[in-house]
């Protein structure tokens, strides 16, 4: 799991360094946010859950999202390789996560903690792609470690919550592919799109 989260964390970095200043204002398929918003919330959580692998998840200032500016770039990459360098030094799957974000005093053994990173940086890649008109093509073996993991998401009323982390899943449509299975459990339209770069 460690080696597939870091896979998808450098997938991510690829299309977040295709973003332009003139593409922070775009939209997102996370509603409500800009492209902005998306990229500010993705490098707080690297560095969340980076203060997690070493001990300190409980310290609210770790995960705190800081408004994104022309160094929006340069901040996400800097917190992917923080989180990176974090998980790779956890030296037990047993380790103890705090996430707070999940409920005060709740920890999670490392393997599931990097288990729900991993989850959201293979969705949050296909935003940021979709969010720039960009191909979104993963390595396979990532599609196929990262469904189980987006079907046992609980989809229940927790899901329409403000700030819940995903939406209420939806029915894929026709034959859908791994990607398309991944998205709609939790509840991604595969088939969104935002308008051209000019």
């Amino acid at each position: 799991m460690r080696d597939a989260d870091a896979q998808a964390v450098r997938y991510s970095v690829e299309l977040v360094s295709q973003v332009m200043p003139g593409d922070l204002d775009r939209p997102t398929p996370c509603a409500d946010w800009t492209l902005a918003d998306l990229l500010a919330h993705m490098t707080a959580q690297h560095r969340g859950f980076a203060a997690a692998a070493a001990g300190e998840g409980e310290n609210e200032d770790a995960w705190r999202v800081a408004p994104g500016g022309d160094d929006a770039v340069e901040s996400y990459t800097a917190a992917c390789e923080l989180v990176v360098r974090a998980f790779a030094a956890v030296d037990s799957a047993e380790r103890k996560f705090a996430l707070p974000e999940f409920g005060p005093g709740l920890t999670f053994p490392a393997a599931t903690a990097i288990g729900f990173h991993f989850i959201d940086y293979v969705v949050h890649g296909w935003d940021v792609a979709r969010s720039l008109g960009l191909p979104y093509t993963p390595d396979p073996w990532l599609l196929e470690a990262a469904l189980p993991i987006a079907l046992t998401v609980p989809d229940g009323d927790e899901r329409l919550a403000p700030g819940a982390a995903f939406r209420p899943g939806l029915l894929p449509v026709g034959d859908p592919s791994l990607l398309d299975r991944i998205l709609s459990a939790l509840g991604r339209s595969p088939n969104w799109q935002a308008c051209q770069r000019s």
